[in-house]
């Protein structure tokens, strides 16, 4: 039998642990940010534990993906925008 323990800190720990879990679902809930403050995952096989942490939030890791040129003015745009609003009159 094969399992993931994903212990989540939200001020205290909580420990998901469910059988039907994949490595491939966890990841994909770690990239949602269904799984936020993980402070481990342990990959659990047969009698062996394995600290798979790194590996798991590496996969989760959205790749940076670089601006174009109207997403940077929109950008630059949005920033002066939200500088008038809230300036002192």
């Amino acid at each position: 039998m094969q399992y993931f323990v994903v212990m989540i800190d939200y001020g205290g720990r909580e420990a998901i642990v469910d059988p039907e879990l994949t490595r491939r679902e966890v990841v994909s809930r770690i990239a949602s940010g269904e799984y936020t403050n993980v402070s481990f995952i342990h990959e659990i096989a047969g009698c062996s534990v394995e600290d798979v942490t790194d590996d798991i939030l590496s996969e989760a890791a959205l790749p940076e993906i670089p601006l174009t040129g109207a997403e940077l003015q929109a950008k630059t745009l949005d920033h002066i925008r939200d500088r008038r609003k809230h300036e002192p009159v």
